[in-house]
């Protein structure tokens, strides 16, 4: 039979949600206020409600809210876990294949030279260095050493597109460079991290097997399945009541990606991470119904999630000064050295290349997420996770002053005015987007 949550557990459910949901939009609003990405302050709110603050000084309330019925934070949990999964398919809308169709080539060196770069020093730091970062010596250096790597070559696609918006270069050659080199890293990242998860199922019959399976749903979803998703919304538009009959269709496709891909061992939200950006793609997707399930998906599901983070591991505790700072070090010279050095193979002075590479070396809600896969499968540990939290937020905060101080030097060097002093939306469709994922 299956088990029901009774009154009580509905009741804890009730405020755990609300208590948490709460306390992410006010913080979130507040680190918005001040230009910074509103991830922080939700992942904030977390740490704040978590073991790592409440939880110690005040355990009596915590564990009232938390820990008296332990069915209720499982339906949160599970809740919050599903926001992964909606979020993941919102970051593969904002993923424009025709955009990267069109300055792909220009991009190219920026993403190629943002991906390889990052992803070998971190494989070769956790190769030399897997002593000092793992409390476990044994464990086979391989998958955590390709999941570091991995983690270090994403950036942020959607800190990275807020960054050029603020300094209203979205539209200028850096700026759509910039952010198609970071929607060619979000897609190969992705790609990659669940290449690595399934080198990991141990009751594969190969890796090999497992990388060919990938590739082939990719390969199958990017062509047949894109135009058959296309036909399906192009439906869903002429018959279906507007815009609930879109949002809809396109949810329930999020949910069969996902599916599909736990079912094939792969993480559930690669595949709607996937089905997001052929969603994205189709031009009966309207950018309306974009904006609403957008809003709706960053204002309720994505504070739950990231608040989630700071409730599952105790920050202070884990908290290791010497491997956050290695970690924020490597992640930050692998991705300004990558970013940096193909920026300039790509034919852009040093001072727009060192622009570019700060924007590329933004983190965000990606990292995050295969930060916690990793974590739940246990290729990593506590203390790496928080470091990659750390990182993440540290890279947020100084990549737009650092890019706006470097155009600044281009344009005094070379008098040409990049950065002018207010934001006038060019998109506005993607203006009034609160891009805090």
């Amino acid at each position: 039979m299956v088990s029901k949550l009774n009154s009580p557990e509905i009741l804890h459910f009730l405020i755990i949600v609300t208590l948490v949901l709460v306390s992410a939009r006010v913080l979130g609003e507040v680190f918005r206020k001040f230009n910074q990405p509103a991830v922080i302050g939700e992942i904030l709110a977390g740490i704040i409600l978590g073991p790592s603050l409440i939880g110690t000084n005040f355990p009596g309330f915590f564990e009232s809210i938390f820990l008296v019925q332990p069915k209720a934070y499982s339906a949160f949990d599970g809740l919050a876990n599903v926001g992964i999964i909606v979020l993941m398919f919102v970051a593969g809308i904002e993923v424009e294949l025709g955009k990267i169709r069109k300055y792909g080539k220009h991009a190219a060196s920026i993403s190629l030279a943002g991906l390889i770069f990052p992803f070998s020093l971190g494989f070769l730091t956790v190769w030399f260095f897997y002593g000092y970062l793992f409390n476990n010596p044994i464990q086979d250096k391989f998958i955590p050493a390709m999941f570091f790597g991995t983690a270090l070559s994403i950036t942020a696609l959607s800190v990275c597109a807020k960054i050029l918006m603020d300094l209203n270069i979205l539209k200028t050659k850096i700026g759509m460079l910039t952010l198609t080199a970071a929607m060619i890293d979000d897609f190969f990242g992705w790609i990659l991290f669940s290449i690595i998860l399934q080198l990991m199922n141990k009751e594969g019959e190969g890796g090999f097997g497992s990388i060919l399976m990938i590739l082939l749903f990719v390969a199958v979803l990017m062509t047949a399945g894109r135009w058959a998703i296309n036909k399906l919304l192009e439906f869903s538009e002429k018959n279906l009541k507007q815009p609930g009959g879109s949002i809809t269709v396109g949810i329930l496709l999020c949910l069969i990606g996902a599916v599909f891909t736990e079912y094939l061992g792969i993480r559930g939200v690669f595949g709607a991470f996937l089905m997001g950006v052929a969603v994205g793609d189709s031009k009966h997707f309207k950018e309306k119904y974009q904006d609403i399930l957008h809003q709706f998906i960053v204002n309720i599901f994505a504070p739950l999630f990231f608040a989630s983070i700071g409730l599952r591991i105790n920050f202070i505790t884990n908290f290791h000064l010497g491997i956050v700072t290695f970690i924020l070090l490597v992640a930050c010279i692998a991705k300004l050295v990558g970013a940096g050095v193909g920026a300039r193979i790509g034919g852009l002075k040093s001072n727009e290349s060192m622009a570019v590479a700060f924007g590329m070396n933004a983190r965000g809600s990606m990292e995050i997420v295969l930060g916690l896969l990793a974590l739940q499968a246990k290729i990593i540990d506590e203390r790496i996770f928080v470091g990659l939290v750390v990182m993440t937020m540290v890279t947020i905060l100084i990549a737009g002053p650092m890019m706006k101080y470097f155009l600044q030097r281009h344009n005094s060097i070379h008098g040409e005015e990049i950065v002018t002093k207010k934001f006038a939306a060019p998109f506005p469709a993607i203006a009034e987007k609160d891009l805090t994922i």
